[in-house]
């Protein structure tokens, strides 16, 4: 995990997710403790001062001496008050850095001592050497200096290996922040010499001084100036694009393979760039080399962004592949070297081989076996020239073989686009996989067009392939738009405008473009805007409108009076920043803090006045913009300098400011707003603080304008033969020409008229090769030039050139082996070339020499006149005398080179018994899974003669040992149909031949061939005309101007069979069977001389030879081939309807119409009707009558085919025909007036409900529609509107009580129709079955319930019928129902089953089944563990509170709530009461206990009559009364209140009633 120094967190702009989390803890720790002891570094604390004097003296000058050795300034110093006050600076800087280490336990005092070569000073001095580059000093305020540390170089990198390296880093920096920020009040200790052993002594007087308060408030001033620099540049980097600054690794150099003897050194170097500095690791065979676990072996080092890998002493294991992986927050990016260590071996010449790899032959290199071997590099199943479209997915592709074969020694594999270099990104990825290297595009675009290159290196040699990649323009979305341009680029880019390019497109939509729109995107957006309003033809614009510093991307889209093109691929992003403030961002790419920090020990100096820009000139002047360019002065100060533009129209000769309010620092300007067609000159001017200087010369006249012309077109346009699919354009460059992009070509096909692009990207130079053309067909070209200004004329059409393949002299055979042997003869053998030339070989020659002792003697011709085979015999040879040949072929081009010499052959008798080796082996039919293996006998037989052979067979990669035999019998045929091969996989053969002494050795190989079934490849097909006559029939499409078609029977030519003729025409042949008999059964073939192996072949056995011969009787007697028999349909109107269809039918097709064996014609019983191009043939009749059963025949004839078609309609089947045509005549006149569509029907409904439901048609306002049950009408509430044709009745819980016949009744003025449904019987149970089954998919989970009595569990349903059959079982078993035990149903809606007194036997799983009659429904529980508990221990509550609740004591009755008497009465008062056990009574009197006396007599008899007497009621009674009873259970208050009257009182207040009646009135 990588992570940055602590001082860059301040800036935003860096990957947060690169900061290492243990840094961050780490450092927030160490802030704690710096301000704990922050006096140390800032005011002098006392924990400074407690060190000891003598240890101070004597670290400080151990740091002196250290110091002294790098430090430059030291020895230009002279005085001694400068010497002593660099001391005392040196003293306090070591002592701050030592004593923050030792706080942390760091003791390497070398970690925290640093080179302070430029030291602070209180004397204000002329400056000492700067470590400041000439653009930081620009860019540095004219009214301070910015005081820099000189750091170490650990402390420059930013990126540490160790949390240890880490922690010092920060404590180094914070010991110079801290310096540097140091005020008034700063003290340090004097210099003093001590010894070792004063050490030891901790407390010593300290002695202080005080700066003087010049160089404080100087020094104050510098560390202000300093923290606004940092805010300015914080927000500035805020304000920056991320992605912009942030930029992936890319290899500067990279690292170079090497050779080198064993126990020789050897240094692998690479140079890396990009932001943030990207860590480096070194990789053997792709595992990371560790130097710890080798040591001595490896030296990794990284200085000044070089980094090495150094070897020690190399030995033979350290041949390998290395490679550098440099990685930092935008991605990892490598770089491959391989390392070969050679070792000698045999006898070699030393001093050759010490001299170096440059003193070996060319065609050698050094492997990791030790000896000099050519490594061979072969390209198998390669890609060809590719045709794709924008938009769409391809892959180039190829196998690589490389022998010999290294283990762990990878080639360097590279790709290449028109000779540059191609690497992955998102448009496209490279890939190897160890054998096959592959280069995909995600996205074609026409940029990717192109001359695309394979380069595989190993070691010091490598091999290349390349083939063109054509991409042709995506579909337009308006027919007749142009195409996109293409190579969108900012070529230049300032703080206010970014200038556009790009290239124009090939096709113009038909129409002249009128221009093109410019489309800009920022970065981190996905909102598009036109950068212009009107379309410009220049392809260059300047974008402006932007915001400083913000990156931005760019499409362009062309337009033509048809409407606007498809846009392009956009651009890669660019900053509108000023390319001074770019080359300095580049230049610093860290945080302000780099620690690398200079101490200017001068005041500033008065500033200077630059001088005037030197080379001021206009690089670009188009219609919309100029562009100058110059040089800075050579006069300029110490600070960065300002530059404005002044402009001065001819006509006026007034000088005008342009850029006053936006002065810009780099030398490099673009002017808008100018006015075409005028003249200007133009000046620059510099200034800095010390004012504005002297203009520079102006620049020449300059007319605003388009100085780019468009190119003149190109002449003399002359097409060449190249391929059979190609041919080679050139032509005459355009003349006078400035800034030429490429040129455009264009084909047509002669007579044709239609103009095709031949390329989408311009290409460069006066040749080009046209692809994808076809074969034998003429073409004319043409070419135009582009540049920014735009595209050409177009040039003169060339003549016209006929497609196909150029002659050339053939390839050289190969294999040369020696078939047979003679005292004086020897018979040879080879391979025909692999290319012929494109014309046929005409013969050989051949070249042999005499080796005599391992030296080769010279060529001596072998044969005058050319063989015409691919054997021959050379005699006049010396008997057991060593000899090798060459062999040459020849065609009407000329004599191709010689083969490769062969290997030495020894000229004597062969005596051996068995065969020698067949010769001349080829392959042919080359299909996905099978081939043809074709051979020749050997020329040697052996002692008696050939019997058969064996073909062996084995993958082209694999080893010797893995060859397998195709046949266990011996093959008689020379030739042999392989099958079963996998398709892609390269496979080599080999023939073994046989006589009674045994099996010969095996041929040459054949092959590698890879099984695939190439595009446009053709097979055999089988013909039979008209009269009956098989051919067989062959075409090929890849023919050159002297291929021939050769017929062959089982391999062997046809040419003198009589039973055969072949007739060839073009580039089809054709085979006849004069008469196909069982002679001609056989394998023929077709081949294709000089062509790549195109042949196909056809199998004719005994069964393909029957159905053949079927074939010829039938075209010899055709029939009229029918698709569909005679037949018949009713049609609505109860018409019926004969019909039949014949395959295919000709315009002189007759039909004849035949009942009974009499021809009916049309008339008004029959309508006919005869569809040639379809080939139906219908006959209508209205209706069927008694007479008209019989037999109805179709009798067809179409020139000399004829066919006929019969029905019967007798018996049975005519009557239901009849009966079916009524109805339907019935139905019809049904369907006048209001009708069902559909019939009454029934549905249950989730409710569990059933609808009865029907659908109408034909139905007006005035239509009715009655329901009945049992034929009595059912009163329906709402009247249905018809609206959606369906009407419904509603029938809510549905029972037997609802059985029945219904019916529905539709009547209006037209008529009536109804639909009755009977739902009695089977049609009512199996309704009463769907409702069950509804009502059992509705019920509920089943749910346990504690009750008083025991446990109930019950499931809830929408209702319930006695239709449905509950049943329930008990861990599997069925429940017998007791009284303990019982079901039911509550409110029809909850069945339950109820457990009386639950015991443990109870427990278990619990099954309610819902039977609907057809289906049964489970709900399950699982009555056991704590759900059992649970309810258990409720049951056993509620018990107890119902038996509490039945047996506490409570006023049974008896007691009045009010009772009134008179008084002197006496009161008696009666209740009941009752509990379990017997209650306690007690009675109450307003609230207050009342005991029992003479006067309130309370008496409790039996346990259960209260007796409440009161003699002699009095008005002191009255009140409120209670009888309070209780027993354990619980207890219960029953109050009454007695009211006494006195009837005195009652009658005196009855009179005064009346009286108080009259006066209210």
């Amino acid at each position: 995990m990588m992570s940055l120094p602590f001082y860059q967190r301040l800036h935003d702009h860096y990957d947060r997710s690169y900061r290492n989390k243990d840094l961050r803890t780490t450092m927030s720790q160490y802030h704690e403790q710096e301000k704990k002891s922050s006096a140390i570094y800032t005011h002098g604390s006392t924990a400074y001062s407690s060190r000891s004097l003598a240890a101070r003296r004597q670290e400080s000058q151990a740091f002196s001496l250290a110091s002294s050795s790098s430090a430059s300034y030291l020895q230009q110093a002279s005085q001694a008050t400068t010497e002593s006050s660099l001391a005392s600076a040196v003293s306090r800087k070591a002592a701050s850095a030592y004593d923050y280490g030792y706080s942390h336990g760091f003791t390497d005092s070398s970690l925290m001592l640093e080179d302070y070569s430029s030291k602070l000073s209180p004397q204000t001095k002329r400056a000492k050497k700067s470590l400041l580059s000439g653009e930081e000093k620009e860019n540095l305020p004219s009214d301070y200096m910015v005081p820099i540390f000189s750091g170490r170089q650990v402390h420059v990198g930013g990126i540490t290996d160790t949390e240890e390296e880490r922690i010092k880093e920060a404590a180094a920096y914070i010991a110079q922040r801290n310096l540097l920020a140091s005020e008034e009040g700063i003290t340090t200790s004097k210099q003093s010499s001590v010894s070792k052993q004063s050490l030891s002594t901790l407390h010593q007087e300290e002695v202080f001084e005080k700066k003087s308060r010049k160089v404080a408030l100087r020094e104050k001033a510098e560390h202000l100036s300093l923290r606004k620099t940092l805010e300015e540049t914080e927000a500035f980097h805020r304000k920056m694009n991320e992605d912009h600054l942030l930029h992936a690794p890319e290899f500067v150099i990279k690292p170079r393979s090497h050779t080198v003897w064993e126990k020789e050194n050897v240094k692998l170097h690479c140079s890396v760039s990009g932001w943030p500095a990207p860590r480096v690791t070194w990789y053997k065979n792709q595992v990371p080399i560790n130097v710890h676990a080798n040591p001595g072996k490896y030296i990794i080092e990284s200085r000044y962004g070089m980094h090495t890998l150094e070897i020690i002493k190399c030995d033979f294991e350290d041949t390998a592949q290395y490679r550098a992986s440099a990685m930092n927050a935008k991605g990892e990016l490598s770089t491959y070297a391989s390392v070969v260590v050679k070792r000698y071996k045999g006898e070699f010449d030393e001093t050759r081989f010490r001299a170096g790899a440059s003193t070996l032959p060319l065609s050698f290199a050094v492997t990791p076996y030790g000896y000099a071997s050519k490594f061979d590099i072969h390209f198998d199943d390669k890609f060809d020239v590719s045709f794709g479209r924008e938009g769409e997915t391809l892959s180039l592709g190829c196998r690589v073989v490389i022998t010999p074969e290294i283990k762990h020694f990878q080639p360097e594999i590279q790709w290449y686009r028109n000779g540059i270099p191609v690497s992955s990104s998102k448009w496209v990825q490279t890939h190897w996989s160890g054998e096959r290297a592959s280069l995909t595009f995600s996205h074609l675009n026409k940029e990717d067009e192109g001359l695309y290159t394979i380069r595989v290196q190993m070691g010091e040699y490598y091999e290349q392939y390349s083939a063109y990649v054509f991409v042709r323009d995506g579909d337009a979305e308006i027919e007749g738009a142009p195409a996109s341009p293409l190579d969108v680029v900012c070529v230049d880019a300032n703080k206010d405008y970014i200038i556009v390019s790009w290239k124009q497109p090939a096709v113009d939509g038909g129409s002249p473009i009128l221009g093109y729109f410019i489309d800009k995107c920022e970065v981190g957006t996905d909102s598009w805007s036109q950068c212009n309003d009107t379309p410009v033809k220049f392809a260059r614009f300047p974008v402006t409108g932007l915001l400083e510093g913000r990156s931005y991307i760019f499409r362009v889209r062309a337009v033509n009076k048809t409407g606007i093109g498809l846009p392009s691929r956009v651009s890669e992003p660019a900053a509108a920043l000023d390319p001074a403030e770019k080359a300095r961002l580049r230049s610093q790419p860290s945080a302000p803090w780099t620690g690398q920090i200079i101490v200017t020990e001068e005041e500033p100096r008065e500033g200077i006045v630059p001088g005037p820009p030197t080379d001021l000139s206009v690089i670009e002047a188009t219609q919309s913009y100029v562009v100058l360019s110059w040089k800075p002065p050579g006069q300029r100060g110490h600070e960065g300098i300002l530059y404005f533009v002044e402009k001065c129209d001819m006509e006026t000769e007034n000088w005008q400011r342009v850029n006053t309010e936006l002065p810009v620092k780099s030398p490099r300007f673009a002017l808008f707003d100018l006015t075409e067609g005028k003249s200007y000159r133009f000046r620059v001017r510099c200034s800095n603080s010390a004012g504005v200087g002297e203009p520079s010369e102006a620049t020449e006249v300059t007319v605003v304008g388009d100085k780019l012309d468009i190119p003149k077109a190109p002449g003399n346009i002359i097409p060449s033969r190249n391929t059979d699919t190609s041919v080679v354009v050139s032509w005459e460059e355009s003349k006078d020409a400035k800034e030429l992009v490429g040129y455009y070509i264009e084909s047509s096909v002669v007579g044709s008229g239609k103009w095709e692009p031949c390329n989408n990207n311009p290409v460069k130079g006066p040749r080009f090769t046209c692809h994808g053309l076809e074969t034998g067909q003429s073409y004319i070209f043409r070419v135009r030039a582009v540049n920014a200004a735009g595209l050409s004329e177009y040039s003169q059409d060339s003549e016209a050139i006929e497609v196909k393949a150029a002659i050339a002299a053939p390839s050289p055979p190969y294999d040369i082996t020696c078939l047979e042997s003679f005292r004086d003869s020897m018979v040879l053998g080879w391979k025909q070339p692999d290319k012929t030339g494109g014309a046929e070989i005409t013969g050989y020659y051949v070249n042999y020499r005499e080796v005599i002792d391992g030296v080769p003697g010279k060529w001596r011709e072998a044969n005058i006149k050319a063989v015409s085979e691919e054997v021959y015999k050379i005699s006049n040879l010396k008997e057991n005398t060593e000899y090798q040949f060459q062999v040459a072929a020849m065609n009407i081009a000329g004599l191709g080179e010689a083969s490769a010499v062969s290997e030495c052959f020894k000229c004597e008798e062969w005596t051996i018994a068995v065969p020698g080796p067949p010769h001349n082996l080829k392959y042919s039919e080359v299909r996905k899974t099978s081939m043809v293996l074709q051979w020749k006998p050997p020329i040697h037989s052996g002692r008696t003669p050939v019997i058969g052979y064996f073909v062996d067979i084995k993958e082209a990669n694999a080893k010797d040992d893995q060859w397998r035999g195709l046949n266990e019998a011996v093959l008689k045929n020379k030739y042999l149909k392989v099958q079963g091969l996998q398709e892609g996989v390269s496979y080599v053969f080999r023939v073994r031949a046989m006589n009674q002494a045994g099996v010969g050795k095996p041929s040459d190989l054949a092959g590698p061939v890879v099984a695939e079934t190439r595009p446009g490849t053709k097979e055999l097909v089988v013909s039979v005309n008209d009269d009956g006559i098989i051919s067989l029939i062959f075409e090929c499409d890849q023919m050159s101007p002297n291929s021939e078609f050769i017929w062959s029977k089982d391999y062997v030519a046809t040419e003198d069979s009589t039973r055969l003729e072949v007739e060839s025409k073009g580039n089809k042949t054709k085979l006849t069977f004069k008469e196909l008999g069982m002679e001609d059964l056989g394998i023929y073939s077709c081949d294709v001389t000089d062509t790549d192996g195109i042949a196909a072949s056809y199998l004719i056995d005994e069964e393909e030879l029957k159905r053949l011969l079927v074939l010829s009787q039938e075209h010899k007697f055709p029939t009229v081939a029918v698709k569909s028999d005679l037949a018949v349909e009713i049609l609505e109107k109860g018409q019926v309807r004969f019909w039949m269809q014949a395959e295919k039918l000709s315009g002189n097709a007759k039909v004849n119409y035949v009942f009974n064996e009499k021809e009916v014609f049309e008339g008004p019983k029959y309508k006919m009707h005869f569809d040639r191009n379809t080939g139906i043939i219908e006959m209508f009749m209205d209706k069927l009558l008694d007479e008209d059963e019989g037999t109805y025949t179709f009798q067809l004839q179409d020139g000399r085919a004829t066919g006929h078609s019969t029905l019967v309609l007798i018996g049975d089947v005519y009557k239901n025909l009849q009966k079916e045509a009524e109805f339907q005549r019935q139905e019809w006149i049904r369907k006048q007036g209001p009708h069902f569509a559909e019939y009454l029907s029934w549905e249950v409904t989730g409710e569990c409900n059933v609808l009865l439901k029907c659908k109408v048609a034909n139905i007006k306002k005035e239509t009715h529609i009655l329901w009945y049950k049992d034929e009595r009408e059912i009163s329906v509430d709402e009247k249905h509107d018809f609206k959606d044709g369906i009407c419904t009745l509603l029938i809510t819980e549905f029972s037997k009580k609802d059985a029945g016949i219904y019916e529905v009744i539709l009547k209006d003025d037209r008529g009536k129709d109804k639909s009755r449904l009977k739902l009695v019987d089977e049609a009512f149970q199996e309704l009463m079955t769907e409702v069950c089954n509804k009502i059992a998919l509705s019920a509920s989970d089943l749910k346990i319930q504690s009750t008083a009595e025991g446990i109930r569990l019950y499931s809830l349903v929408s209702y319930y019928l006695d239709d449905l059959k509950v049943n329930w079982s008990h861990n599997g078993t069925a429940i017998r129902y007791t009284d303990r035990v019982k079901s039911g149903v509550t409110g029809e809606q909850q069945i339950w089953l109820q457990i009386s007194e639950p015991t443990p036997n109870d427990q278990g799983k619990y099954v309610m089944e819902l039977f609907d009659g057809k289906t049964g429904h489970q709900k399950t529980v699982d009555l056991s563990g704590q759900d059992y508990e649970e309810a258990f221990a409720e049951f056993q509550r509620l018990k107890q509170a119902a038996i509490a609740e039945k047996n506490r004591a409570r006023v049974v009755g008896g007691l009045p709530d009010v009772v009134t008497i008179q008084e002197g009465k006496t009161l008696n008062l009666t209740c009941t009461v009752w509990g379990d056990p017997t209650p306690e009574i007690s009675w109450l009197k307003n609230e207050k206990s009342l005991d029992s006396d003479d006067h309130c007599n309370l008496r409790f008899e039996a346990g259960k009559t209260a007796f409440f007497t009161v003699s002699g009621v009095t008005t002191a009674d009255s009140g409120k009364y209670g009888l309070v009873v209780k027993n354990k259970y619980g207890s219960e208050t029953m109050d009454f209140t007695i009211s006494v009257f006195i009837p005195e009182e009652e009658a005196r207040m009855a009179a005064a009633k009346p009286q108080t009646g009259s006066k209210a009135k």
